[in-house]
């Protein structure tokens, strides 16, 4: 696994109200919900980034208010014609 090193001022945590540990936790969530919403990551791939499991990593989506499901309308309207 790699290790991603960032330099934030103190400020940014009790700004945020933050300990370091939470807002680690908070910045892989966003990141992966992030890239699943845009479907640059599978949503097990999602769920791993966050630390979750994909139940979990699920309620957190719903939580943010961000689509758990992604769906291709394109692929969906050529289901569709087929009938």
């Amino acid at each position: 696994m790699m290790t991603l090193t960032i330099d934030l001022p103190d400020v940014v945590f009790s700004s945020l109200r933050r300990t370091p540990d939470d807002l680690i936790r908070e910045m892989r969530l966003t990141t992966a919900a992030t890239w699943y919403s845009q479907g640059r990551i599978s949503q097990e791939i999602a769920a791993r980034f966050a630390g979750l499991d994909r139940t979990d990593f699920l309620l957190s989506l719903s939580r943010m208010g961000v689509d758990s499901f992604q769906v291709d309308f394109q692929d969906l309207d050529r289901e569709l014609a087929r009938g």
